[in-house]
């Protein structure tokens, strides 16, 4: 009878640990959740309007998408379009040999000085956050003009590498260091007299590359990586995880979703973005008569393309968008096309978007990136 009860109690014991594990763990993604729920619903006055933007969900012979099935054929079709326009890019560099420059501690994790092959002919130099803890953790790979910023070492709410690596986070850093301080800001390939490939594509070959930096990794799960960046660094994220499906989910900061040429930091036209030609360049600033685009971009306008045709490869992956000044909640006509791609595919809540009066980030709209991460990385997509 003694044996009986003592078997209760460490029974007892055993589920009220389990419970309070559980307790343990589920507030935390909870939590990440209601910070981020109420972001995947368009105001009511945004609610099904797709504006004047063409449906990604027409085929190339006029035909419709109506099953998950027909959605993997448009996609290879619009993937196979955009990558005939933006120049196809170069093998990836799978299996990277990647330089440990330095590395010191910081916090709750380790930073690394990085250098590594980004593009075929070009290295770059970022920063690896790896945070304590058994792994593998998630991981993000942040972009802007320069690696510094995101680990904390600029302007402030651009610090996407060092807030999420204080949240277990592993991350990497990269910039176009070199190209900023030219202001030539992009990646041109082969060469800046002849690219091949759109400069903001590059880019997007670039963080694929980096992609396969933080997989290679002991530390991470290569299924649980995302991208983020803010401003310049939203564009270069945009295209980077509409092009390359391995990120797992993404946040894209202010990068202007879409075209518009009345907004001067919407500024796709630019030579650096959709708009190379050899040098010499345009004066930088709004399209003008005097002052026209060149090379791809009116290409692209005039034939009626736009970016949300590229928002609808990330279907079914989740993203965010983390809008400001050039991202307002007009911005829902685009994105409700991605909403409808994911709802004939069986998805709700994978399209999301904040709103702020500015271009810079703040508190409020970072800890709605950072609760996104948490909520779609902790744990693998389904």
């Amino acid at each position: 009878m003694k044996l009986l009860f003592v078997l209760s109690i460490v029974l007892s014991v055993s589920l009220v640990s389990a419970q309070d594990r559980a307790v343990a763990t589920k507030p935390a993604a909870d939590a990440a959740w209601e910070t981020i729920k109420p972001y995947f619903t368009p105001p009511k006055e945004w609610q099904g309007k797709t504006g004047a933007y063409s449906s990604p969900l027409k085929f190339a012979d006029g035909t419709t998408v109506k099953t998950s099935e027909d959605w993997k054929r448009r996609r290879a079709e619009i993937l196979t379009e955009w990558e005939g326009l933006l120049g196809k890019w170069p093998p990836l560099i799978t299996k990277p040999d990647v330089e440990i420059l330095e590395s010191k501690r910081r916090e709750n994790f380790m930073q690394h000085q990085v250098r590594f092959l980004w593009t075929p002919n070009e290295k770059t130099t970022g920063y690896l956050l790896i945070p304590d803890g058994e792994g593998p953790h998630p991981g993000v790979v942040t972009v802007f003009y320069e690696p510094e910023t995101a680990i904390g070492l600029g302007n402030p709410n651009r610090d996407f590498a060092l807030q999420l690596a204080r949240r277990g986070f592993v991350t990497l850093s990269i910039g176009t260091t070199e190209a900023s301080a030219a202001n030539t800001y992009s990646l041109y390939y082969p060469s800046i007299e002849d690219a091949k490939v759109a400069p903001l594509s590059m880019l997007g070959c670039a963080a694929a590359n980096a992609w396969y930096v933080l997989a290679s990794r002991p530390e991470v799960d290569a299924k649980r990586i995302g991208i983020v960046g803010h401003s310049f660094g939203g564009k270069w994220a945009m295209f980077a995880s509409c092009l390359f499906d391995k990120f797992a989910c993404a946040a894209w900061s202010d990068p202007g979703t879409v075209f518009d040429e009345a907004r001067g930091s919407v500024n796709y036209w630019e030579p650096w973005y959709l708009g190379y030609y050899p040098k010499p360049w345009r004066q930088r600033g709004l399209i003008t008569k005097d002052n026209p685009a060149h090379g791809l971009y009116p290409k692209l306008t005039a034939a009626g393309h736009d970016l949300h045709e590229l928002h609808a490869l990330m279907a079914p992956r989740p993203f965010l968008v983390s809008g400001g000044s050039e991202d307002a909640p007009r911005r829902w006509e685009p994105l409700n096309h991605s909403i409808e791609i994911n709802r004939i595919l069986g998805y709700e809540n994978r399209v999301a978007m904040t709103n702020r009066p500015d271009h810079s980030p703040n508190d409020e709209s970072n800890e709605v990136i950072y609760s996104f991460f948490e909520h779609f990385l902790n744990q693998p997509l389904r």
